[in-house]
Parts: structure tokens; sequence; C-alpha cells
């Protein structure tokens, strides 16, 4: 069975909503990054102290600073004999790619399946103006598909050329995705 994921996709694909059943529904640890990011702060932990300084100075949260949350999270996973983990936001570039495969070829935990949530572009920008955010126009959501789609290109070759990288139809109900997602994993 596979139990170390990624899961990749545009804003609005359903990542977090997949990512959260299927993690609970396997036993994975959930590892989204603004989660992590939250969690350590409200913990006072040393690296959410210095995340929390950096993140209230209005700069966004080092690549160095998520790899050594995710390294301790997956650390303490290993320590009491968990099983998997699900990566759910991280990383969004080849250098995070290339850092993250770094770290987890040094605890010996590789990334066995990169499943890519695909969905046109209308039934995203749907979706995304239903949620009702103030910060949710079209316009807005446009230009962050855009840059997802800039940002995120390399990424998908990245994983496609690595052998890891599978694609789902990320339109229908939350279990028929599911159902799709499971048929990769067993």
């Amino acid at each position: 069975m596979t139990s170390r994921l990624l899961f990749l996709g545009p804003p609005g694909a359903g990542k977090g909503t997949q990512a959260q059943q299927l993690a609970a529904a396997r036993g994975l640890l959930h590892l989204s990054t603004g989660d992590l990011l939250r969690a350590e702060v409200a913990a006072g932990t040393a690296l959410g102290l210095e995340a929390e300084a950096v993140m209230a100075r209005g700069e966004l949260v080092s690549d160095s600073l998520v790899l050594a949350i995710v390294r301790s999270r997956l650390e303490q996973q290993a320590a009491v004999g968990a099983g998997g983990w699900l990566l759910d936001g991280f990383p969004r570039n080849v250098a995070q790619a290339d850092a993250l495969k770094t770290l987890l070829d040094d605890l010996g935990q590789q990334i066995e399946l990169v499943v890519l949530m695909e969905l046109d572009d209308g039934v995203l920008l749907q979706r995304l103006l239903s949620r009702g955010r103030t910060d949710d126009n079209e316009a807005v959501i446009r230009h962050r598909l855009e840059v997802y789609r800039e940002q995120t290109a390399p990424l998908i070759r990245y994983y496609r050329e690595a052998g890891l990288l599978q694609a789902v139809e990320a339109d229908g109900t939350v279990e028929e995705i599911a159902g799709r997602i499971t048929a990769l994993l067993d």
C-alpha cells in the first residue's frame, strides 16, 4: 500500500478536502504547510517562534524553516513507529522539491506517489467564487491560477520525469474523486 504521498493541484481542486479524508481513513500524517506553521506557532516551539516572528514582519516563511518543521514532524512520526504521511501544499517549486528530496532521502522516507488533481479552469473559477470569500473575485482567481500554472508546471515535469506523478480528474462529488485517488493507491 502506498503510504508516502504528495498532493498537487490548483487552488479550488479540493486537495485539502481529499487530503484530510484520505489521511483520516488510512492513518496518515497530514502535513499541510499552513497548518504545520500555525500548529508550531500555537505550541510555542522554537521553530514556531521563529516562524511567528517572520510572519509578524509580513514576510514569507523561508523554505529552510518550512523544511525544518516538516523534518521535525516526520522524525516525530518515525519515532513513534507511526504510518505514512501526505504532504499538501509543499513543495511549490523545483528548488523546494530538490530540498525536500534531500530531506526525505536523509530520513529514508522517499515519496511513493504524487497525485496531481486536475480540473478545468471554468469549474475551478465557479468553485472558488462560490466560497464567497471577500478577496475572491474573477480577476484575482484568474491571476492565482496563472501564478499556479507558472510555478507548478516545472514541478509537474519534475515529478513526471521521476516516474512518481499520477493525474486524477478532480471533477465530481467528493466521494467520486476520493474513489479515483484510492484506485491509485491500492
